[in-house]
């Protein structure tokens, strides 16, 4: 599929601020199923744009903002070209496969994918859900039981945005029932690595097409789901939010051990104001691949192995003068 995508952050703000500071974890990666054609973003107040690469290889933009303002706009344009899995997954993998997980190999290799992480832990809660819908119990094999979690947690939860927030912990999601494709994916992550599956947050988009009735995410916001190692299959993609695997309509911006490693925006500013926040994204099929010049400002991120690691609109709460503040976005 080759898709644009469009989107743009504001924050506004009730008395002038000194200074913003941000980072942004906004552009796609090129990876084997994904081509990263061309990138641009842009701030008003403008400011000088820089980049690194994080220590989980995702590309991150940061700039500041150093000069009074009361309203600050991230806008940002991706094309990407994406592709389906040429090998279908089979329904189930050999029952060795937990042995494997278990071994010393894979649990150094993706240790951090698979112990307890800021959003991702276990709590009554969890225990409470998992009972419930018995995944206590080692399933078969994984893929079998990746597979009925992505079910069941579909099954379990209403897809209500608004409920959480972007900081709410998974106990938020669990107690009501409700929650959005971030919470989800954090309780994803929290079952499979209490089997010892390595599980690491994606965050992304996801393309609707005409006729959809199984996608119950909002076309308006960014995506988030979930990533889990499978012996011989290597990182495979489940999106509990619409009960799918992951395929050609995902598009990955940045992979983390949660949320708060891979926030669409995060940042600090100075002054005593009250924030609001309004998030606009658009994802759309492209007739073809644009090539102009301003399009092509992007930071090339290397091909990446399989098996490789490397919105709604809501008020944000007041700050002290010099405290700092951050400003972030619920993926939905």
């Amino acid at each position: 599929m080759r898709l644009e995508i469009t989107h743009e952050t504001r924050y506004t703000y009730s008395a002038p601020v000194r200074e913003s500071v941000m980072e942004l974890w906004l552009q796609p990666l090129t990876l084997p199923m994904q081509r990263l054609v061309g990138f641009d973003i842009v701030t008003e107040p403008r400011a000088k744009m820089m980049t690194y690469r994080d220590w989980l290889g995702n590309i991150v933009y940061h700039f500041d903002v150093p000069a009074k303002h009361t309203e600050l706009i991230i806008r940002s344009r991706a094309m990407v070209e994406t592709y389906e899995r040429t090998d279908p997954l089979p329904k189930k993998v050999d029952p060795g496969a937990w042995a494997h997980l278990r071994s010393d190999e894979v649990r150094s290799r993706y240790y951090d994918m698979m112990r307890p992480s800021t959003f991702v832990d276990g709590s009554g809660h969890l225990e409470t859900f998992m009972r419930e819908r018995d995944l206590l119990v080692l399933p078969p094999d994984p893929l079998t039981g990746l597979r009925v979690l992505n079910q069941e947690i579909y099954g379990a939860f209403d897809y209500v945005p608004g409920f959480t927030a972007a900081d709410s912990p998974i106990d938020a999601a669990l107690e009501h029932r409700k929650g959005v494709c971030q919470d989800f994916a954090h309780i994803m992550l929290a079952v499979a690595r209490h089997w010892g599956v390595p599980s690491r947050y994606v965050s992304g988009y996801l393309a609707r097409t005409d006729g959809d009735t199984q996608i119950r995410s909002v076309p308006d916001a960014s995506h988030a789901w979930v990533e889990c190692y499978l012996p011989e299959q290597g990182w495979v993609g489940f999106d509990p939010t619409n009960d799918m695997l992951a395929n050609e309509r995902h598009v990955v911006v940045a992979y983390g051990r949660d949320y708060a490693d891979v926030p669409p925006t995060r940042g600090v500013l100075k002054g005593d104001a009250d924030s609001l926040l309004e998030v606009d994204v658009h994802v759309r099929q492209a007739e073809r691949l644009s090539l102009d010049s301003d399009f092509l400002k992007v930071v090339r991120s290397p091909r990446t192995r399989p098996d490789q690691f490397m919105a709604a609109t809501k008020p944000q709460r007041s700050v002290a003068l010099e405290m700092q503040h951050q400003m972030e976005q619920q993926q939905q």
